[in-house]
């Protein structure tokens, strides 16, 4: 005889949560295996300080900066200011630094350029580049002579951004920390699920920042802040399963209540981590490298965090069981009864209000004063490079300088440039091979002949003419050998540097005096070539009297290339500086503000049609977010203040995806409610129950983004800070105060554009005892469309939409069988 019920058997999320459970200790020593691996591992990480390589590769600015690095020597520099001193003190100074193993030259003299207002500025040169040993050696040796003056540096030696933010964001770290202990004992159910919530946090972080190795490397923006979003964005998915397990507990043992918790949170951490990630893959879409780099560590973030509360926490909430239970206590997060009922009494006055703010939140935000550049951003917090920086400037101003590249081989060509570009209104000066005066007169590119360039050196003449012949024989000139030595004119620096080398292979010999200056023109025009001229291309270096950033200068930019271009084909030019770095950024934003845009809300909303199965309710519930961004973006212009361009790329991804769950959870706990009893008491009942959720995931977030605002000295990583704890704010105030009245006015567009995919109904007409079990919609003696489980004396005419109907002779003949 068959059973009238039978029980349901377990499905796979069932049997993997007891799995889990079950097998807990051997996910213990897994997760702690893998934890000392990922300690180790943090080391074999690389940083990346330089933004630049995040362009896009067809960008002038990076191709420019690509063959730099190939074709020449840039040499560390520092700008070193000592204050309060006489101009015999500063050229005192001047000489010591001199003398200091590893530096190159020092500029300094008495114009206004190098002291002013009783402060010298001496602009020191390295040996090496920026992190050759010998520049950094050289650096520390300066420091530490100049310990006892009032100096302020500013140079990339013996500087790392990485490591100084590093170190500041570990202060945001433990203050955060300190911050979502308190959000958790106040909303928390019992004390000791917060060890819990932390341990199985801190896994997921070490997991993830020992992992970033398999990437190469990350950039240092993401190095800093992955941590502490990490921690404001995934924390919350700890406390679902915490509530859950708690919910359970009240009625089942410890075993039974994780495995119940953890199959039931499984899918609704699953689909509200859906919203999250899609937003840093919209993230990604970016031209700007930079969110692509963001968007792989941040979802990897996610990715392990979830790993850790479906794996790691049951365990622990196994193991903390028996504390847990001992240390429950009154939930201290008040009821707000009476704010849902100002939410109904207002729904038809506040969606009007909220239309218009949207409007005028949009104009405002397409107005953001965006930059691309540092130099007119400032920050809450300034490190010392940063101050060292701001006083040089108030003494001294600031240089525009950039580089202009060119191909090299005709130096004529390249002096006409030189003096044209000299002639323009901005330009400050201009240094090239073409224009570097060598001695007497004579620049470094100028020809000479045998018998000029014996009167330059003091060189017997006949010697000249023999040196000029080899030079001939060695270019395999040999024309002008025959023609006649005497009219063969050769480049001064050329010359210069074939002289030294039949010096050194002993087929020149020098007075004592001419050989020790031929040593120190070589050393000279080394120094020259190596940072001047490449294999293929001449660089150029200009300085401008404008800002690095302005229209003015963008539009310099171009008349820079139009006059390069009447010389050299356009193809071969490259015009690299902060100021073109500036301008490329300008030209990819406007396509990566769309792109994102449109991304995230695309990915986003098709994250929230399955969750709902409702075309409307998705734009009820973007309309909202889209809006507390539009609100979010219109502050720097309003407040005439200047916003990083990147601040706005990331934080409206992350914005889209992370604080749409606040709407999320409210749509669910209405659209349940409802069901059950008018939507007025439902909308008040599930702000009551939404509010625990919303005000501890949310005070995380926005706390932890105006930590890192005000705690970092890098503007990049200060103003994504700051947006995004202004961003989340206004989420939290839009979805408790305007998105309750959105959803009770547009009720009926929620349901009208329900849709669901259900089987066919069947119409079935019994009459007598019937036995029915699921939903039925038709008639009993009267309408009836409810679920219903039992049995009915009479007659029913119905359509089965899911269970079964039969009469009760079918039950007994099923039991007889």
């Amino acid at each position: 005889m068959k059973k009238e019920t039978e029980e349901a058997k377990p499905g796979f999320v069932d049997t993997a949560a007891a799995f889990i459970v079950d097998k807990r200790n051997g996910f213990f020593l897994a997760f702690i295996g893998f934890a000392i691996f990922c300690v180790f591992s943090t080391g074999w990480v690389q940083v990346n300080d330089d933004l630049t390589s995040y362009l896009p590769a067809e960008t002038e600015t990076r191709q420019g900066l690509t063959i730099m690095d190939e074709e020449f020597v840039t040499f560390g520099s520092a700008e070193v200011m000592v204050d309060n001193l006489t101009i015999q003190q500063a050229e005192k100074i001047s000489d010591e630094l001199t003398k200091i193993q590893g530096v190159k030259s020092v500029e300094f003299d008495e114009s206004k350029d190098h002291f002013n207002n009783a402060s010298a500025l001496f602009s020191v040169t390295f040996d090496g580049e920026s992190d050759d040993e010998i520049s950094i050696q050289a650096m520390n040796e300066i420091k530490a002579m100049l310990v006892d003056e009032d100096v302020y540096i500013v140079s990339e030696v013996g500087s790392s951004q990485s490591d100084e933010i590093a170190s500041e964001m570990n202060v945001v770290m433990i203050i955060a920390v300190v911050i979502i202990i308190a959000v958790l004992l106040f909303t928390s159910h019992t004390y000791m699920e917060i060890p819990v919530l932390l341990i199985t946090f801190a896994a997921a972080a070490i997991l993830n920042m020992g992992t970033n190795f398999i990437f190469g490397e990350i950039s240092f923006v993401s190095n800093s802040i992955a941590v502490v979003l990490q921690l404001a964005l995934a924390l919350d998915y700890a406390i679902i399963l915490c509530h859950r397990y708690t919910e359970e507990r009240t009625t089942k043992p410890a075993r039974e209540a994780v495995i119940t918790a953890l199959s039931k949170a499984i899918p609704e951490i699953s689909g509200s981590c859906l919203t999250t990630i899609s937003g840093l893959i919209a993230m990604m879409f970016m031209q700007f490298k930079i969110g692509y780099d963001m968007g792989l560590v941040l979802i990897k973030a996610i990715l392990f965090s979830i790993l850790c509360v479906f794996t790691l926490m049951p365990g622990l909430l196994m193991l903390f069981s028996p504390w847990i239970d001992k240390t429950h206590h009154r939930s201290f997060v008040p009821k707000i009864s009476a704010w849902g009922k100002l939410t109904v009494k207002t729904r038809k006055i506040v969606p009007p209000i909220f239309v218009f703010l949207l409007v005028g939140a949009f104009i405002f935000s397409n107005r953001c004063p965006y930059v691309y550049g540092y130099s007119t951003l400032t920050t809450a917090k300034q490190n010392e490079s940063q101050i060292a920086a701001d006083k040089i400037e108030a003494n001294f101003g600031s240089t525009n300088m950039m580089a202009l590249l060119v191909p090299s081989g005709d130096y004529k060509t390249e002096a006409k440039l030189l003096a044209k570009l000299e002639a323009k209104e901005h330009v400050q000066s201009v240094m090239g091979l073409a224009n570097i005066e060598a001695m007497d007169g004579y620049v470094l590119t100028d020809t000479l002949s045998p018998r000029q360039f014996a009167e330059l050196t003091d060189l017997d003449i006949e010697i000249a003419r023999l040196l000029y012949g080899a030079y001939a024989a060695d270019q395999k000139t040999y024309g002008q050998i025959v023609s006649g030595i005497d009219n063969y004119s050769v480049p001064l620096i050329d010359m210069f540097m074939f002289l030294y080398d039949q010096k050194e292979a002993g087929y020149v010999s020098l007075a004592a005096d001419l050989d020790e200056e031929l040593e120190d023109i070589h050393n000279q025009l080394t120094d020259a070539q190596v940072q001047l001229l490449g294999e293929h291309y001449s660089r150029i270096l200009i300085y401008l009297d404008l800002p690095e950033e302005s229209p003015e200068t963008f539009a310099f930019l171009q008349e820079i290339h139009q006059c390069a271009r009447e010389f050299y084909d356009s193809e071969n030019l490259y015009l690299v500086g902060n100021s073109t770095n500036d301008f490329d950024l300008s030209a990819s934003f406007s396509n990566d503000n769309i792109l994102i845009s449109i991304l995230s809300a695309v990915f986003v909303i098709i994250v929230l049609l399955f969750t709902f199965k409702s075309a409307g309710l998705p734009i009820l519930l973007i309309l909202v977010i889209q809006g507390s961004i539009w609100m979010n973006f219109s502050f720097p212009y309003l407040s005439k203040t200047n916003l990083f361009f990147m601040s706005y790329l990331v934080v409206s991804s992350i914005q889209m995806g992370a604080n749409i769950d606040y709407a999320i959870v409210i749509t669910n706990r209405y659209t349940s409610l409802k069901k059950e009893m008018p939507i007025a008491d439902a909308m008040v009942e599930a702000l009551n129950q939404a509010f625990p959720t919303i005000v501890t995931s949310g005070m995380m977030l926005a706390s932890a983004g105006t930590l890192i605002g005000q705690l970092s000295s890098d503007p990049a990583i200060s103003s994504i800070g700051t947006c995004l704890g202004r961003g989340t704010i206004l989420s939290i105030l839009l979805v408790m105060g305007v998105l309750p009245q959105i959803l009770m006015l547009g009720d009926m567009i929620i349901e009208k554009t329900a849709f669901t995919l259900k089987k066919p109904s069947r119409l079935q007409t019994q009459t007598g005892s019937i036995k029915m079990n699921g939903h039925v919609r038709g008639y009993v003696s009267g309408m009836i469309d409810a679920d219903f489980k039992g049995t009915l004396q009479g007659t029913i005419s119905a359509a089965i939409e899911a269970g079964k109907i039969e009469t009760a002779s079918e039950v007994i003949d099923d039991e007889k069988a």
